[in-house]
């Protein structure tokens, strides 16, 4: 399954993502390659794959990615490989994208499920943009592009209020749980949630209700 996470800069989707990763099982993030720069202390590989523009627009036109946008100036895509390696395996797969690429991916995916998270207040999310360093006409961008995201948060499956740290993962979990056990999902992955043979016939035969 592809879960996607979107929410503005700064509500901490990074932060619940990566709290998910260790709690939850049979999950993956997929690692977004991007052209910006690196920051400091970000790994290569773990937070981001670096790539230059000529190795981003050569992926583009291979067809490596899922889905793709420029963000800020600089290319952000899913590469298609991780996704395939984690179903491969056995692994949903976690996607922290953008509004632009969730909708591309619930387009050509529509059985993936799409989560915005949302800040407990507009105050609260310009404190936290504040504390990473952004300022004046920077700040004055990402806030006008986290009205525009929200505004579009009523076409995803979820919506989440990231205010208290443990009541969030909380309902992710939920969230994660619930559509893995839906009938479509649980019929498709029969041998690996069920372990009985018999049971497994049975919920294949064809049922007429009596």
């Amino acid at each position: 399954m592809l879960f996607v996470f979107s929410a503005p800069s700064g509500t901490g989707k990074t932060t619940v993502v990566n709290i998910l990763l260790k709690e939850v099982d049979s999950v993956r993030r997929v690692v977004t390659a991007t052209t910006r720069q690196k920051r400091e202390g970000e790994v290569e590989g773990v937070d981001y794959i670096f790539l230059s523009v000529e190795e981003f627009e050569r992926g583009i036109k291979e067809g490596k990615f899922l889905e793709y946008a420029k963000v800020y100036g600089n290319y952000y895509g899913t590469p298609k490989d991780q996704v395939l390696k984690n179903e491969k395996e056995g692994f949903d797969s976690i996607l922290v994208i953008d509004v632009q690429g969730a909708k591309t991916i619930k387009k050509n995916y529509p059985e993936s499920v799409l989560v915005f998270l949302l800040p407990p207040s507009m105050e609260e999310l310009t404190r936290r943009l504040l504390t990473r360093g952004y300022k004046d006409s920077n700040l004055e961008e990402r806030i006008k592009t986290a009205q525009w995201e929200i505004s579009c948060a009523k076409h995803f499956d979820y919506i989440v209020v990231n205010e208290f740290l443990d009541e969030t993962v909380q309902a992710l979990k939920n969230i994660i749980l619930s559509a893995r056990y839906s009938t479509k999902n649980f019929l498709k992955d029969l041998e690996r949630c069920v372990k009985d043979d018999k049971i497994i016939d049975y919920l294949r035969r064809e049922c007429h209700w009596r």
